[in-house]
């Protein structure tokens, strides 16, 4: 059986984190980082201890950060009794395998805690086989780690391999096998979606997706509108499956809401791959709910951060709705100037709690006009022999006015969307 980093971090109770300052680039980045690092640590129950920043002039080949800067982090470690290094940065397998041998510990960076998490959190089939998948990737060129133990001493003959490097080749070509095979049942699945947003499409009702950095209260949100029972929990990325309800708005309006998972900085490209399908929720939406927490002190870069995942899913030219939550939490002495200067950049912006309701009216009037603009409003004069219309008009649309005329025939003003619009073109007027 193979030992893996996996296995090994199970025994993990404390991390040194480890940042890197690149040239230009400002500390106080780096810091607000590593805080967001040290949050995604706790979620995986380690205790992060105080951080390290290197300042760092030229990427080395070896360690990432040079020999001497190497050698004092893993003096630290040891002195400091850390289970594990966190690197902020992504570092190569040789510089993983590199740092190992010289701390002598776990030595992960922030695509394997992320991965982590996603692997704690997934439920569904689909976000089983995306995190199962985007892993298996994340592992392929990092299986030496695991077989550091065995014997790579080779022969005289050229073919001659040694205990290791066979068992090495044996699970690469297993993980492949593996890889290939949750792609094809990754395809199913999305086959099966597209299925359900077809049908979606042929019902024509409004379709929006709540989108936004994680743990901003997009799930809160979604449960105010519908009623319905929406996981909501205070933590980093306690939702990786999209979650779609129907959010009834009176009048015969209507419309479909998708939670969709949230975004994160330095977001590993290989996850943004493995969840595009429930990304494209975003895509394919017709309109988004960008939500932000009006309380995080990181507010302008977590808006960052959703805007570029937007632009790399093609989704940042879309009708987008900006939503400011968790309203409750701001210092009310603060409160005038931080909307002053909100309401500056963001003048369509709507201000709520979904803590203490204040502000969901404002959401559901404009969730109301959005889906007002897919219904037509018609004038029909309907023949007895058509009343069925009448009934059709009443429970699918709005009427706004009434009346029968001397010979029988019923004239209607009302609007309703597109699905049952051709039913009454010919009685137009």
């Amino acid at each position: 059986m193979i030992e893996t980093a996996e296995d090994s971090r199970k025994k993990v109770e404390r991390a040194l984190l480890v940042g890197i300052r690149e040239p230009g680039e400002d500390e106080a980045d780096v810091f607000e980082h590593l805080d967001e690092l040290a949050d995604l640590v706790r979620n995986l129950d380690i205790v992060p201890l105080e951080p390290v920043v290197v300042n760092l002039h030229q990427a080395m080949p070896q360690y990432y950060v040079g020999t001497g800067k190497a050698e004092e982090i893993a003096t630290l470690a040891q002195e400091c009794e850390a289970d594990c290094l966190i690197f902020d940065t992504p570092l190569s397998p040789s510089q993983q395998r590199n740092w190992e041998r010289l701390a002598k510990c776990c030595v992960i960076d922030r695509e394997e805690v992320i991965l982590d998490i996603f692997a704690e959190r997934a439920r569904t089939r689909e976000a089983v086989l995306q995190v199962e998948l985007a892993r298996a990737q994340y592992s392929l060129p990092r299986l030496t780690r695991a077989w550091t133990h065995l014997s790579r001493q080779h022969g005289g003959g050229a073919t001659t391999r040694g205990e290791g490097e066979a068992q090495i080749e044996t699970d690469r070509r297993l993980l492949r096998r593996r890889i290939q095979q949750l792609r094809d049942e990754l395809e199913t699945v999305r086959r099966q979606r597209d299925t359900q947003r077809k049908a979606r499409r042929r019902n024509a009702v409004p379709h929006g997706a709540i989108v936004g950095y994680t743990n901003v209260g997009k799930s809160s949100i979604l449960r105010a509108l519908s009623g319905a029972e929406v996981l909501v929990k205070d933590q980093l990325f306690a939702t990786l499956d999209p979650t779609t309800r129907r959010i009834d708005l009176g009048n015969n309006l209507e419309l479909l809401l998708t939670d969709t998972v949230g975004f994160v900085r330095k977001l590993p490209h290989s996850l943004v791959e493995a969840f595009k399908s429930t990304l494209e929720e975003a895509v394919l939406a017709d309109f988004l709910l960008l939500v932000l927490d009006i309380s995080s002190p990181q507010l302008e870069a977590e808006w960052e951060t959703t805007l570029s995942v937007l632009r790399e899913l093609g989704a940042d030219e879309k009708n987008i709705q900006i939503v400011f939550n968790k309203l409750d939490l701001i210092d009310r002495e603060a409160e005038l100037v931080l909307l002053a200067r909100l309401n500056g950049l963001f003048p369509e912006a709507i201000y709520l709690s979904t803590e203490t309701g204040e502000g969901l009216d404002k959401l559901r009037e404009k969730l109301t006009s959005i889906a007002a603009e897919r219904h037509q409003l018609l004038r029909v004069v309907l023949p007895p022999q058509r009343y069925d219309l009448a009934a059709l008009a009443h429970a699918n649309g709005r009427v706004y006015e009434e009346a029968y005329t001397e010979n029988g025939e019923l004239e209607l003003v009302f609007t309703i969307g597109p699905v049952h619009r051709h039913k009454f073109l010919e009685y137009q007027r």
